[in-house]
């Protein structure tokens, strides 16, 4: 929905003033002050919500009778009018109306005349926003949700795909233990699934309907707040009209989310771009998700995993501004909650941008199976497998440390790169307990085979997670 620049002039006699509450005030046309206290520029993405609102309020209004089948008919067709004018960016929003809901209310009185200024009967601003809010907020955590399956999909995929391939797990970024590949990937998917769980908690508190609660009082008016709850499909009304108007913790939780998915996307981002540098090798980009230099020929670099990167502090700042503007509000509405929408709506766009792009790289990227496993019995990573097999053998874990702390500091001492180097003297030398078959333990393979351990790193563990998330995943898409 996108807004057209321009002013429009009101062209019906007794049109309704730039700003209804006008008369009260008295002469409201300073342009400097207009322009600032202006939202329009940015609640215009809330016009579909507005009308939607709107619509449910109108048949409330008709059936507890405060408006007539005639007026509800005039009011459902100019709104649907409008609707479909900015849809097709024939609309043109006025700035001098301040807001989407009073830009659509004057648009809709010009239309119809009377049964347009019926419409606001019953409620307030402040209850209006706040609505509007809710109901954008329930689309964009559906949208995301969406964009965060894309990824998760991607990653499982990548996972059968080549997830087999042994790499080493990394603890201080320092070797630490083998690991299938498509571990690794399953442990970003379970990330996300995490935030999948975040949003639609944040959706369960946020569908909870406030209109009705008037400016802060509720109204003297026998309007039915339930009925309007259900035409939107709200499961829950509020309970407090002050708490209705001024409550923002649901946009904030979700600025919470949001932050938590582009950390998640931002350690993904980190990590592959140390992956996808000469020094490790691990993984190929696509040339699409990839830029040269303007001086070296020779560089690819992952500007698109660092920009993710970047972006994450944008986001985090977008959460601590919601934050900062509402913590010393009184109740109920103050009109420093205007600029929660450009926080949140900046967020989610950031967060659905990188969303896209991740799911793009993940899809478009390849592993190097020769050139992780050309090195993968450096490091030792088979040293708490050796302790593991010693305490088998009933030897305490702490001694089981320090016996293999002494083989891979003799390894080092005489220019061994592996534990399975060592001749089986040697090893009984450390520790009379050490057996022949010990070498069927050593290796970074054999120890990836043997992981017994439920969420283990292993072959066996990576084939009955993938199932599992294959399952879970399709039967969503279905």
């Amino acid at each position: 929905m996108k807004k057209k620049a321009g002013v429009r002039k009101n062209s019906r006699p007794g049109a309704p003033p730039a700003k209804f509450w006008q008369t009260r005030i008295g002469d409201a046309s300073d342009e400097l002050a207009e322009k600032f206290v202006e939202s329009l520029s940015v609640d215009y993405r809330l016009a579909g919500h507005d009308i939607r609102g709107s619509m449910a309020h109108a048949a409330m209004l008709r059936r507890v009778g405060l408006i007539s089948d005639r007026d509800l008919r005039r009011i459902q067709r100019g709104l649907a009018g409008i609707l479909k004018d900015i849809r097709s960016g024939r609309f043109i929003f006025d700035q001098r109306r301040e807001d989407i809901h009073m830009a659509v209310e004057a648009a809709l009185i010009e239309r119809i005349g009377e049964p347009g200024r019926k419409l606001h009967t019953a409620r307030s601003r402040n209850d209006q926003v706040a609505l509007d809010l809710r109901l954008w907020c329930l689309e964009a955590i559906a949208a995301l949700n969406k964009k965060l399956l894309a990824m998760q999909s991607g990653l499982v995929r990548l996972a059968r795909r080549d997830g087999a391939v042994l790499m080493p797990a990394y603890t201080h970024l320092q070797r630490a233990q083998p690991i299938a590949f498509g571990h690794e990937l399953l442990a970003y998917v379970e990330m996300l699934q995490r935030d999948r769980g975040r949003l639609a908690d944040c959706a369960r508190r946020t569908a909870v309907s406030p209109l009705g609660s008037g400016a802060a009082a509720g109204t003297t008016l026998p309007i039915d707040r339930r009925l309007t709850a259900k035409l939107l499909a709200f499961p829950a009304i509020s309970e407090n009209s002050l708490d209705a108007v001024s409550d923002r913790d649901f946009m904030v939780e979700l600025a919470f989310d949001l932050s938590m998915i582009a950390m998640h996307l931002s350690r993904w981002a980190e990590q592959w771009i140390i992956y996808a540098s000469t020094e490790f090798d691990f993984i190929r980009l696509a040339d699409r998700h990839t830029t040269g230099s303007s001086m070296m020929p020779q560089k690819r670099n992952p500007d698109m995993l660092e920009l993710i990167r970047g972006k994450t502090g944008g986001v985090y700042g977008q959460l601590v501004a919601l934050l900062t503007m509402l913590k010393g509000q009184p109740l109920a509405y103050n009109r420093d909650m205007q600029e929660d929408k450009r926080w949140l709506f900046g967020a989610m766009d950031t967060v659905g941008e990188t969303l896209s792009i991740a799911a793009a790289i993940v899809a478009g990227a390849a592993i190097k199976p020769d050139s992780i496993g050309s090195r993968i019995d450096e490091g030792f990573l088979d040293a708490t497998a050796l302790a593991e097999y010693l305490v088998k053998r009933g030897v305490p874990f702490r001694s089981a440390h320090q016996i293999v702390g002494k083989l891979v500091a003799h390894c080092e001492n005489s220019g061994l790169k592996a534990l399975a180097d060592l001749e089986l003297s040697v090893l009984r030398k450390t520790c009379p307990r050490i057996e022949r078959d010990v070498y069927r333990t050593l290796g970074a393979r054999c120890v990836a085979e043997n992981y017994a351990s439920r969420g283990a790193g292993g072959p066996r563990q990576l084939r009955a997670r993938l199932a599992a998330w294959e399952k879970r995943l399709n039967s969503i898409h279905h």
